[in-house]
């Protein structure tokens, strides 16, 4: 098959979305089927009718496409003179290619002039006007979803403008609740663009402005509601005016992306490190071809710019005196082995045709990558190492409780206190996500940073003025609620930080920072033992954080085990196909957490739970079978982590197949299923060694930066705003939407209610 079609095929005609692409390929296929197939002499008539099929083929299909888009032209008037014109150019080259690829007349004696085309140039003609119209066509109708997703926006504005204007909780209650569902909307059409955008950027940029979305929802119904409370309270005001500065901020940020206005998606992000050591390399790797050229000054140029941008580290005060003297010996030592490379250049330049003086550039030029490599990955672990310590110091004494203490007892005084150190903290993590932005070696992950530099930047004075605003009504337990929300939205960026700087390592390894999807969930009905499962249940804030933190942990657990199986040689084994599912599906569940996956409610959760207890008994029959190949105390301590793991998983698929009924019991069997699969996967992480022995010495030894383990058990940072951690929205039709935690705002709405009747 030919390769898609990318750039311009016409003027003004950029394939920015998957979908276009994918459409597109088909016709590609077909048209490249029909040129290639040069002019030559006809050898039989079935090949004649092929290339005649293919050619009516083309020729059908694009009638039928012209149609849907005239019909697409008569609902958008704006848009009818060009897809009208682009519609008559395509099925006028459709016509032409069908046209070509008829047969000539009959000949009673063949003849080597009697060829499939008697016009190969009109075909190719044709075909380039066929290519140009559809695509034109595609991208006219693209538009439209552009459009939809503006006037979805626009919604969205002019109900926020009436939220913020409201001065009764009644009011409130009303335009919040077509607020929410104009924020669905909104999340559905965003979603989907996301999906379907090619340039990764672009879909990270997005991903980072809805993530906004999605907490200011929360913190806009909580900081309206503490304003309508206490319409007296300054700090409370001042929260709610930023929390909706922040979503007209994000929203106009999403249009921006989709419709490229004032350059938004080619917005140049700070220069990085990583920029500068590849721009580096280029250069000293390309003075081999430049040997008759002058004097390469664009070598120490790049030299001295990725020396000063190293000044970020060295001039930050969190940077420790003996790693600001590492990084610092490391630059020396480059611009030594730059200029031991300009010299050899020289030598070599002046003598071509000495071998001695070839080698000599050769390794100069190796000696001066691994200068600048080395300098990377010292940078690499300052930004991580500091990063990780930073979170490591927060989980252990974090000022968020002592915060939420002094609020509730009234006391402005250990508020004002709390408020120093966290307001501390924050510009330290500020500073650190500046840094990381150095090292993290990919775009989208160079957008990631910015997002949590900005998020931390912008919560950290909410919180204070929450907790402000508690302290002055110790009683409110719309403050307290409004606090909360605000310091849950900044544990759950302190958990995507821990997973930013592991997909950090990732590429800094080498590896693919994405993991899989599981998609073998199963379907309603295969397992009938979970029919009579519990219906939702809304959870208290302290089970909230308990399965956050779990869940954060099979998220680690099951990264480690996939980095286990990739030292494995032989991948087709059943322990690695089996690991690898048991991972996968433990990632599934630390999605479950997040409100985000494959799994919605409960009971996806206990089906997923009981497939992987079946695909754990799997696991453990193949490491029985591998056992046979050991001898001695080997086999007798693999078989006895087997025996663990077997009991494990029978615990699991009791567990999941066991009914509840009750929010604390449901509760209490998600907990024991999440708890039992972290033991599964720490000690299949146990097993896997012992297993792959002979293969796991022959990999490269892994970074001395590991991630740190040794952080995980503190982990007590809940990975998602809202309510409804476990109970989010059930979707009949199977389909997965990212709707802003609008369960979440139903219970709200709920407690809205109630307040307003007493």
């Amino acid at each position: 098959m030919a390769s898609p079609p990318c750039g311009n095929l016409d003027s003004g005609l950029e394939i920015k979305t998957r979908s276009v692409e994918q459409t597109l390929i088909p016709l590609v296929s077909q048209i490249t089927t029909l040129i290639n197939h040069k002019e030559r002499p006809r050898k039989s008539e079935r090949t004649l009718v092929a290339i005649q099929r293919v050619g009516q083929a083309v020729s059908v299909a694009v009638g039928r496409f012209v149609a849907v888009g005239e019909a697409i032209a008569l609902e958008h008037h704006e848009l009818k003179d060009e897809m009208g014109h682009a519609c008559f150019e395509a099925r006028r080259a459709g016509d032409t290619i069908a046209q070509l690829t008829e047969p000539g007349p009959p000949c009673v004696v063949p003849s080597p002039s009697v060829t499939v085309f008697s016009d190969r140039s009109g075909m190719v003609k044709a075909a380039r006007l066929l290519l140009s119209s559809v695509t034109k066509v595609l991208v006219l109708a693209d538009r439209i979803v552009i459009k939809q997703i503006v006037a979805s926006r626009n919604k969205v504005l002019v109900t926020l403008e009436h939220l913020e204007r409201v001065s009764t909780f009644q009011g409130f209650v009303h335009i919040f609740s077509q607020f929410g569902n104009e924020m669905v909307d909104f999340a559905h059409l965003t979603g989907d663009r996301q999906n379907d955008l090619k340039d990764e950027r672009k879909k990270a940029r997005m991903a980072a402005a809805r993530a906004v979305l999605e907490k200011c929802t929360m913190m806009l119904l909580t900081a309206s509601k503490t304003c309508l409370r206490h319409p007296d309270c300054e700090s409370a005001r001042i929260n709610k005016d930023a929390v909706f500065q922040r979503m007209r901020c994000a929203l106009e940020q999403v249009v921006d992306i989709v419709t490229e206005a004032r350059g938004c998606a080619k917005t140049v992000l700070p220069a990085s490190i990583c920029d500068a050591v590849k721009d580096y390399k280029m250069s000293v790797e390309s003075l081999r071809d430049k040997l008759a050229a002058s004097p390469p000054e664009g070598v120490g140029r790049r030299l001295e710019a990725l020396v000063e941008r190293t000044e970020d580290f060295t001039d930050s005060p969190y940077t420790g005196h003996q790693q600001r003297q590492a990084i610092l010996a490391l630059c020396q030592l480059a611009r030594q082995d730059a200029r031991q490379l300009l010299h050899a250049w020289t030598q070599a330049q002046q003598s071509l045709q000495a071998m001695e003086t070839s080698e000599e550039l050769e390794v100069a030029i190796a000696k001066s990558c691994q200068s600048v490599n080395d300098l990377r990955r010292e940078l690499h672990k300052v930004a991580v190492g500091r990063t990780f310590e930073l979170l490591r110091m927060h989980a252990e004494h974090s000022p968020l409780r002592a915060l939420k203490a002094a609020g509730a007892q009234g006391d402005p005084e250990a508020v004002a206190q709390y408020s120093r150190t966290l307001t501390e903290q924050k510009e330290q993590l500020v500073e650190n996500c500046r840094l990381l932005c150095h090292v993290c070696g990919t775009k989208p992950l160079e957008i990631t940073c910015v997002h949590a530099q900005e998020t931390f930047h912008v919560i950290g004075p909410q919180i204070v003025s929450a907790a402000q605003t508690l302290a002055l009504h110790p009683s409110s337990k719309i403050a307290k609620e409004n606090l909360d929300v605000f310091c849950e939205a900044w544990e759950s960026q302190l958990a995507d930080v821990v997973l930013l700087l592991r997909e950090i390592d990732d590429v800094l390894e080498g590896k693919q920072g994405d993991k899989r999807a599981y998609l073998s969930l199963p379907r309603t009905g295969k397992h009938a033992a979970n029919t009579k499962s519990a219906k939702p249940v809304e959870l208290d804030a302290e089970e909230q954080s308990g399965v956050a933190k779990v869940g954060l942990e099979l998220r680690l657990l099951s990264s480690d085990v996939d980095a286990e199986l990739e030292k494995w040689e032989e991948q087709e084994q059943q322990v690695v196909r089996h690991s690898q599912s048991v991972a996968s599906m433990a990632y599934n569940m630390y999605l479950f957490t997040r409100g985000e996956g494959l799994l919605k409610t409960t009971l996806d959760l206990f089906r997923q739970a009981e497939v992987l207890s079946e695909e754990g008994l799997q696991l453990c029959s193949s490491l029985q079978i591998f056992s046979t190949q050991l001898v001695g105390d080997e086999k007798l301590a693999l078989m006895s982590k087997v025996e663990k793991l077997l009991v494990l998983c029978q615990q699991l698929q009791a567990g999941s197949r066991t009914p509840v009924l009750g929010k604390s019991a449901t509760f209490q069997k998600v907990d024991s299923s999440i708890q039992t699969t972290r033991s599964m996967l720490t000690l299949i992480l146990n097993i896997l060694p012992a297993c792959n022995k002979p293969n796991a010495k022959s990999k490269s030894e892994q970074s001395s930066l590991d991630s740190p383990q040794d952080w995980r058990p503190n982990t007590s940072t809940p990975v998602r705003d809202g309510e409804d951690i476990l109970h989010n929205n059930d979707n009949n039709d199977g389909s997965h939407h990212d709707e802003f935690a609008v369960k979440a705002f139903e219970q709200h709405l709920a407690g809205l209610n109630l307040l307003e009747s007493n």
